[in-house]
């Protein structure tokens, strides 16, 4: 990935740059992208060591997922802001941080079987299936820690950079799978199949609860 030498050459052209002594509180703001999506920060210095920040992220993609013999069509999206405390133990650009985000974590499925298709241990025809219609929820909180470099507080120019990676985890999740358009859509035994399917997907998605958190951006301080 040409990602990671890009944000190497960067962290040694900050670090070459950074102040020598402790940084005077201040105000910066700064936009991000990474795997929490695209978003804006705000960083309030407290001191030589601590910074308060508070961030606003929106994350969207789609994919094709197989869940249980079934191929769905998944939009993810992650409506977020977070709130976080950055230590900087050396009073310079490195620093620990922890906090947690808050929002909705949700990922849509759909699917429309054209063959038979393994509902809940049991057969059905496309036809008695009709569409599914799945919502797979994440927790509205995930803690957050990790570890990284900003160097906006710790050298003479307006301007900062920032990489930090860590994770962010939260309950597994919890889905509910629903039909329509089928002959069987409304069909009580068939409507218990489809709990019992939501059950083994929830049981596939137990690992979506632990997210890694890859971040880079560009701050400016005021």
């Amino acid at each position: 990935m040409r990602l990671i030498p890009l944000v190497g050459a960067a962290l040694l052209l900050s670090a070459g740059s950074a102040m020598a002594q402790p940084s005077e509180p201040g105000v910066a703001v700064g936009a991000t992208a990474g795997t929490s999506g695209v978003g804006l920060d705000v960083q309030v210095k407290l001191g030589p060591i601590f910074t308060l920040r508070g961030s606003l992220d929106r994350l969207t993609h789609s994919a094709d997922e197989r869940y249980d013999g079934v191929d769905y069509n998944a939009d993810l999206t992650f409506d977020t802001v977070g709130a976080f405390i950055d230590m900087h133990p050396m009073a310079n650009g490195l620093l620990i941080s922890g906090g947690a985000y808050l929002g909705d974590r949700d990922i849509a499925l759909a699917a429309t079987p054209t063959g038979p298709v393994e509902i809940g241990g049991q057969t059905y025809s496309a036809s008695q299936v009709g569409t599914l219609n799945g919502a797979v929820k994440l927790g509205d909180v995930a803690p957050f820690i990790g570890l990284g470099w900003d160097d906006t507080f710790y050298r003479s120019g307006r301007w900062g950079f920032r990489a930090v990676a860590g994770v962010a985890w939260s309950d597994a999740p919890e889905v509910a799978l629903t039909s329509t358009g089928g002959s069987l859509s409304n069909d009580a035994t068939f409507q218990a199949r489809l709990r019992d399917e939501s059950q083994r997907i929830t049981e596939e998605t137990e690992g979506y609860g632990l997210f890694p958190i890859i971040q880079v951006g560009l701050n400016y301080k005021f």
